[in-house]
């Protein structure tokens, strides 16, 4: 069976979004400019090679260490698993061939079809909870790995059911001050995790930890 693992940016705050990220709010002065603020989240992976070509924007782009570790992360993956507000923000931004090459579980409340996307990309809508979904993403990833892809109230569900093998986290420095936290909400007992590796970038310090 395949580990289910969470890869994903982080304020050095712990924030994973800053606060009204969403494209409605790209212009409202209250929410404090949250494009740059992701920009600066994100800039790291913007530069890198794999993530230009997985979503067809060009040539171009850093290789090495960071690239390569990009590169796995997206191919180790079956099956993907994430939440409405992710998926909305996604399918309004994504390029005709969604980046992910797999099947994705998304968790919601909303009853819809499949939607079916060039390249290997189906989105599930799943109306019966995390487990649920999690079942689903395993009978598909067919001994791969499962990624839980966000946000930030879908991992705290996975973290508190015990689920979640693997955590791969960019923790960039940059401070929101407010936002959507990771590591809120979880039940006890939480799992415990070790630093299995760190990878030292100027723009981000790249950790992974597995399950101790």
């Amino acid at each position: 069976m395949g580990k289910v693992f969470v890869n994903i940016g982080l304020s050095l705050d712990g924030y994973m979004a800053p606060e009204g990220m969403d494209l409605e709010n790209w212009e409202r002065p209250e929410y404090k400019n949250w494009g740059a603020k992701w920009g600066a989240l994100m800039g790291w992976v913007l530069k890198q090679q794999y993530f230009r070509e997985n979503l067809k924007f060009g040539p171009g782009g850093e290789t090495g260490p960071v690239n390569d570790m990009l590169r796995h992360t997206m191919e180790r993956a079956g099956a993907n698993i994430m939440g409405k507000r992710m998926f909305d923000q996604g399918e309004r931004s994504w390029p005709e061939e969604a980046p992910f090459h797999a099947p994705v579980y998304v968790l919601t409340h909303e009853k819809r079809d499949p939607w079916v996307r060039p390249g290997g990309t189906t989105f599930h809508f799943i109306n019966d909870g995390p487990a649920g979904a999690l079942e689903r993403a395993r009978e598909s990833a067919g001994g791969r790995d499962i990624r839980i892809s966000g946000g930030a109230d879908v991992i705290q569900q996975y973290l508190s059911m015990g689920a979640i093998d693997e955590l791969e986290i960019a923790l960039a420095p940059v401070l929101f001050g407010s936002g959507r936290r990771l590591f809120e909400n979880l039940h006890e007992p939480v799992p415990q995790f070790r630093i299995d590796k760190v990878l030292n970038t100027p723009d981000a310090t790249h950790l992974r930890y597995v399950r101790a």
